[in-house]
């Protein structure tokens, strides 16, 4: 490799590892389920995976198509936003009754329901198109060569590397995390979490359709 495509490559890791720690709806699932050890590395799977998808995507020119498509950002706006505010009640609830953490082991036991939250986490939130697709497919189409090809495949190893180490680390961490006080913490975190991304989607919205 390069020195120049070598750049290219570590460019594309910081700026996508950088932009993959803003994603906070979707570290948050991965958190959770890896606290509870069930799903974890499937739930990681589909973040990463889909990363990698728009990263990809983005590069190729589809960064330039959303942005051009104002209607159907402010369509998901509204989409994520209730969906998130949706799961933000939900962790809510958890956090407030008794027993939360059997609750929600209980819960997380469905393995099609985690991976349908983590999807529908990941294609809802507006955030996830602007900040692979458009913003880092946009840096990475402007670079000459073959560095586009490199800038991705940095980025993507970034999403990876990210998403498999929170859900590996919050497995590791859980026997000395996934207590029923801390549990109603980390509960009451994340519906935090989930309500303030749905509440900057909101005012996106709002702003948009002014």
């Amino acid at each position: 490799m390069t020195p120049d495509l070598l750049f290219a490559a570590l460019q594309g890791f910081v700026v996508g590892g950088g932009l993959i720690l803003a994603i906070g709806a979707q570290n948050a699932l991965v958190l959770r389920q890896g606290l509870l050890r069930q799903h974890h590395l499937s739930v990681a799977s589909i973040g990463a995976v889909f990363d990698a998808l728009l990263i990809v995507a983005g590069i190729a020119g589809m960064g330039a198509l959303i942005a051009a498509a104002p209607g159907l950002l402010t369509v998901i706006l509204w989409a994520g936003a209730a969906f998130l505010a949706w799961q933000g009640v939900k962790a809510t609830r958890s956090a407030l009754r008794p027993g939360g953490l059997e609750a929600a082991r209980a819960e997380a036991a469905d393995k099609r329901a985690a991976l349908r939250t983590m999807l529908a986490v990941t294609v809802l939130n507006p955030h996830v198109y602007l900040d692979t697709t458009v913003m880092l497919g946009g840096i990475g189409a402007r670079l000459p060569g073959a560095e586009p090809i490199a800038f991705g495949a940095g980025a993507v190893t970034a999403s990876f590397v990210w998403f498999y180490g929170l859900a590996l680390a919050a497995a590791a961490l859980a026997p000395w995390l996934a207590r029923p006080a801390t549990w109603r913490i980390i509960d009451v975190l994340v519906a935090v979490v989930m309500f303030m991304v749905a509440g900057v989607l909101v005012m996106e919205a709002l702003s948009g359709d002014k």
